[in-house]
């Protein structure tokens, strides 16, 4: 069994990865694979959408969004709309589960924050997980900054076939993009689906606002992988 693959895509559609994912846990099901970290940014701004009747895909809302040069796909899993563009990595790892450990989320969850948190120490940076008001999609896991969130993370859990888990650790690190436009969709989604809440920009941040230096994305990408090898976690 190849044991680690690493996947990265610098410009990417949503659609394409999605579809990948749906490859990579079949690998992983027939046993071809152990896990896979792939790294992508979307090439165009895209709003991704949980399916279902929580989430309605109106033409009110596919309008809306084009008006703004924003595209709409949506997916079968996570809470809530999520905004993709250029100036934000993503991050999807795929493993298996060790058989050894019981499965819980919080370590699960805690592992890949552990990842996170080495991925901005490189930069000096101090790095905390909790919940953050007024955020996208949020949840007791988001990565914050000085409690300004720079990533949300989501996990999903696939039974595989004859026993185990493959878990789906996704993160979402904000690098270099207007907060004030990312969010715009998101709201829209919020208003046209009849939600009281709305997202805040002001309780985000994005990595270029903490360091000097501007690391390709190339660079980023290395650097995260770095961060899975330093932690051990994975191995």
């Amino acid at each position: 069994m190849s044991r680690n693959k690493l996947l990265r895509y610098q410009q990417t559609s949503v659609a394409k990865v999605f579809e990948k994912e749906t490859a990579l846990i079949a690998q992983i099901q027939t046993g071809e694979l152990k896990q896979c970290l792939m790294l992508w940014q979307a090439k165009e701004a895209t709003l991704v959408l949980p399916a279902g009747k929580k989430w309605p895909e109106s033409d009110a809302l596919k309008a809306g969004l084009l008006a703004d040069e924003w595209q709409l796909h949506s997916r079968k899993t996570g809470g809530a709309p999520v905004p993709q563009c250029p100036g934000i990595i993503n991050l999807s790892h795929l493993y298996l589960w060790s058989k050894d450990i019981p499965y819980s989320i919080p370590q699960a969850y805690e592992n890949l924050c552990t990842v996170l948190h080495g991925f901005f120490y490189q930069f000096n940076l101090v790095s905390k997980a909790h919940a953050t008001k007024f955020s996208y999609c949020d949840g007791d896991y988001n990565i914050n900054i000085n409690g300004k969130k720079i990533v949300g993370t989501a996990q999903r859990v696939i039974l595989k076939k004859g026993g185990g888990k493959i878990v789906l650790a996704q993160a979402f690190i904000l690098i270099d993009v207007l907060l004030d436009e990312i969010i715009k969709p998101v709201n829209l989604c919020y208003q046209l689906s009849d939600k009281t809440e709305r997202v805040q920009a002001q309780v985000h941040t994005a990595l270029f606002e903490h360091i000097t230096e501007r690391p390709t994305i190339d660079q980023l990408y290395q650097q995260l992988t770095q961060a899975f090898v330093d932690s051990a976690l994975y191995s």
